[in-house]
């Protein structure tokens, strides 16, 4: 990529970073039946926008610029990643979140790196078993649980 590129990207993830965090804060701040709000998500992915794209800026300044080398598009994982976060929004409420979940990191790491199949599996099954216990049993929030068909 180029370095005029990498700067415009990061100040626009800066003003999209900033614009979550401002509306995360116009939701209401708890929901039914759950001791974290909906705001806290939205803000907290703001927060960690805002700071990428620092860090992505202050790295155009110190990186030399490699003009001349253009890099192949990747057409195929892309579509393949986004077909795979389609059906995981699609099927996120009837499935559950962690089988959902495991299912399309999995996806995402295979489609990323082929050859770490017990490394995707390892990473997906605690990544998504981890989130769902820290979210509803520490901070008492909900999320979509298992299907009817294994509860």
């Amino acid at each position: 990529m180029s370095i005029q590129f990498d700067r415009l990207a990061s100040v626009l993830f800066l003003v999209t970073g900033v614009l979550f965090m401002v509306g995360s804060r116009q939701l209401a701040s708890s929901s039914y039946g759950s001791a974290v709000g909906p705001d806290i998500f939205p803000f907290f992915l703001g927060i960690i926008l805002v700071l990428l794209s620092i860090r992505l800026f202050y790295e155009t300044f110190i990186t030399n610029n490699q003009q001349g080398t253009k890099e192949k598009l990747q057409y195929k994982p892309f579509m393949i990643i986004f077909a795979a976060t389609l059906v995981y929004i699609l099927t996120l409420e009837t499935i559950g979140y962690v089988i959902t979940t495991f299912l399309f990191l999995f996806v995402c790491f295979q489609t990323m790196e082929r050859t770490k199949v017990i490394a995707s599996l390892f990473i997906s099954a605690c990544f998504s078993g981890c989130v769902y216990f820290l979210y509803v049993e520490i901070l008492k929030g909900t999320l979509p649980g298992w299907p009817i068909w294994l509860s």
